[in-house]
């Protein structure tokens, strides 16, 4: 059972990771289509990337708009989630549902209702506008991570802090966030992850300012090459960065 355990796991580590692997692997490709055969390593593409002004710029502006909007999500996801979680409500069962319901529409949909509502109120395509849509995305995550999460030992050590003559910003702040600080650190980086990944509601509400995938998709309309897959292997690379620091200072010290 053990051989039959271990052989399923290294298949779903496999099927999970093999893409990855191939796409590290041919950005060190020397030839210009990352294609087999492998012609040799080399980190031309990565110093291209790194003298690109637009791809940085591009860069700058993801960095930008995914930790913006997922810190406005988080604070308005734990407000509401506390909320709902500590004031009983009639519809409240409702209101969740309605929170949550942004989950299950494509982002699609919420990309062209939102281009339309900025179009009536003269927003312009921007990053701001960009923002909010991450925010619309991301804020139901947040909502159902940090809801979740609320338990009976909270409402306990937050009662008792009002009968110490805590106010409700003190409560929220020195009692209910730092006993939730890995569940809000989860929903925040998973919020920045979602954000920096997404395409859809970036292409339709940028202009001039684009995000680092809309860039991406630019250059793959000229075709395939090396540099792309150069970018994706550092944005992969972000993101091992982010879950190990999330594992070491955030879950580990929370056990």
């Amino acid at each position: 059972m053990k051989a039959i355990a271990w052989a399923y796991l290294a298949a779903i580590y496999g099927f999970i990771l093999l893409p990855v692997v191939v796409l590290v692997v041919f950005s060190f490709q020397d030839g210009r289509l990352p294609v087999p055969p492998f012609q040799g390593a080399t980190v031309k593409w990565y110093a291209q990337v790194l003298a690109d002004r637009d791809l940085l710029a591009a860069l700058g502006n993801s960095a930008l708009v995914a930790i913006i909007s997922s810190a406005v999500a988080l604070v308005l996801g734990f407000l509401a989630a506390h909320g709902l979680a500590r004031v009983r409500l009639p519809g409240s069962v409702l209101m969740r549902g309605l929170l949550i319901a942004p989950l299950t529409v494509s982002y699609l949909i919420i990309a062209l209702g939102l281009l339309n509502m900025f179009n009536q109120i003269g927003l312009r395509p921007s990053l701001l506008a960009t923002g909010i849509g991450h925010v619309v995305i991301n804020l139901p995550l947040c909502f159902a991570i940090l809801y979740a999460a609320m338990g009976d030992h909270q409402k306990s050590a937050e009662r008792a802090a009002r009968d110490l003559g805590a106010g409700e910003a003190q409560v929220l702040w020195l009692v209910s966030a730092p006993m939730l600080m890995a569940p809000m650190a989860a929903a925040f980086f998973l919020s920045v992850t979602f954000s920096w990944d997404e395409f859809i509601i970036a292409f339709l509400l940028t202009r001039f300012d684009v995000t680092l995938p809309v860039e991406i998709w630019s250059m793959l309309k000229s075709g395939l090459s090396p540099k792309t897959n150069a970018i994706g292997s550092l944005v992969f690379l972000v993101s091992i960065t982010m879950v190990t620091f999330l594992e070491l200072f955030v879950f580990r010290r929370q056990k």
